[in-house]
């Protein structure tokens, strides 16, 4: 039994719909799990001045995948995080590098409104 071609054309751009959208949603999920990412965020989070200036509710946006800016690789990655508050947005700006593959990163975070 031969299946229409629209229907083929149909459920076959649905599932690559689907899965584009899987893809990009673990992909962010492997960068925020990433150290590089968790240390950034925990420097934000005890620096008093910036939570102040953002405000209580700080929330912490997906990263732009087509952004250039980003870039990570085994020794060095360089992020721009989008957060937010209830009084102001801006971007968390990371920069980090390691000597190894098993060592720590170091860090470099600034803030941009």
């Amino acid at each position: 039994m031969p299946v229409p071609l629209g229907k083929l054309v149909f459920f076959t751009s649905v599932m690559t719909s689907g899965g584009c959208a899987l893809v990009y949603y673990l992909v962010q999920k492997t960068f925020s799990r990433a150290s590089y990412y968790q240390l950034a965020l925990e420097q934000l989070h005890s620096h008093s001045e910036a939570l102040e200036a953002l405000g209580t509710p700080l929330n912490i946006h997906y990263l732009q995948l087509t952004d250039k800016y980003n870039f990570v690789d085994i020794a060095d990655a360089q992020l721009k995080i989008p957060v937010s508050g209830s009084r102001s947005a801006g971007h968390l700006y990371v920069i980090s590098s390691r000597d190894g593959p098993f060592n720590r990163y170091g860090k470099w975070v600034g803030m941009e409104e």
